[in-house]
């Protein structure tokens, strides 16, 4: 197999409590919005929510609170220090209060985005992860390095390869999680990188390895750019960079990682896009969809109207609900 050896690790819980402090304080912040938001009557006027109204919304709001401050956090270093970053190259695996039976927990894993750069982290997700754990599920949150910081091609793939190649690892060490079902989830970048790693297939082109040692039963792509070369050729920079060339300087990159030349139409693919995003196009979801149909696949389109680029995994954002659910339904393969 080409690319780096992975090596089983321990977990260790994170000593400084910043996971749970940013999962607590985000949804903390997002009961607060909901309660000083002014509600609409029928004849379109805003009023402000009574003290009652406010009070009786904390108290149903309390258990979600509870729950998500329950979720244990464990973290696993997916490379060992002579082929990565330990400080990177990570997951953190979130799993619900509670004891669990042998193989109840349905796992999801998450790849975050941020343009693939070091900016944004998978700190970002940690609200997301929080929230679908508390909903029932090992939600398996992936950091990797990123433009910036030691990322880039190939290391940014070969990271997220081996990050979701851990998973056997993960199942093994946590026998509450089931093994026979699984999903891949990814934002922006991350969605990218989620649907390309969830359908690698062998190929004579260039690193990154493509063996994989795990597939996913399912992938949702939240607001991805699957359509990379027409993204370059529109001047999108991340891509660019992301690669390191445009489709002309470097095609055997584009070949290698682009969704939408690595078509597999057995796989389960639900795509999912706001049609108010202005940072990734709908038309990055749609063309890869028409692709994947076409290419005799039955992928799921969600278009979700007037929602923007970050609207889908921002918790105080009204389609955070449903991404959420989407997420949880699909992972209990619930029709």
């Amino acid at each position: 197999m080409i690319g780096p050896r992975l090596r089983s690790r321990r977990p260790t819980v994170d000593p400084r409590g910043f996971v749970a402090l940013c999962g607590v304080i985000a949804l903390v912040a997002a009961i607060a919005v909901v309660v000083a938001l002014p509600v609409t009557s029928q004849d379109g006027r805003h009023r402000q929510m009574s003290p009652a109204s406010a009070e009786a919304s904390r108290t149903a709001a309390a258990p979600a609170l509870a729950a998500m401050n329950a979720v244990t956090v464990r973290r696993y270093v997916y490379l060992d220090t002579t082929a990565g970053d330990p400080g990177q190259d990570y997951g953190d695996l979130f799993l619900p209060p509670g004891s669990h039976a042998r193989g109840s927990l349905p796992l999801v894993v998450l790849v975050h985005g941020g343009g693939w750069n070091s900016r944004y982290g998978a700190g970002t997700f940690v609200p997301f992860a929080r929230t679908l754990a508390a909903r029932g599920l090992a939600v398996y949150n992936l950091e990797y390095r990123r433009l910036g910081s030691g990322g880039g091609w190939p290391t940014t793939f070969t990271d997220v390869a081996a990050g979701v190649d851990f998973v056997p690892t993960l199942l093994a060490d946590n026998p509450a999680i089931a093994t026979a079902d699984s999903t891949l989830v990814g934002h922006s970048a991350g969605a990218q990188l989620a649907v390309w790693a969830g359908t690698r297939r062998p190929s004579t082109s260039q690193p990154p390895p493509v063996r994989a040692i795990w597939r996913p039963t399912r992938i949702i792509s939240l607001a991805g750019p699957l359509n990379m070369r027409a993204a370059a050729d529109t001047g999108d920079r991340r891509v660019i960079r992301a690669l390191g060339g445009t489709p002309t300087q470097v095609p055997d990159r584009y070949r290698a990682v682009d969704p939408i030349e690595n078509l597999d139409p057995s796989a389960s693919i639900t795509v999912v896009h706001g049609t108010a995003d202005t940072v990734v196009r709908p038309s990055q979801s749609t063309t890869y969809v028409e692709a994947l149909t076409r290419a005799g696949g039955r992928p799921r389109l969600v278009l979700l109207p007037r929602q923007s680029h970050s609207a889908l995994v921002t918790s105080t954002s009204s389609a955070f609900p449903r991404v959420v659910d989407l997420i949880v339904s699909a992972a209990r393969a619930v029709p």
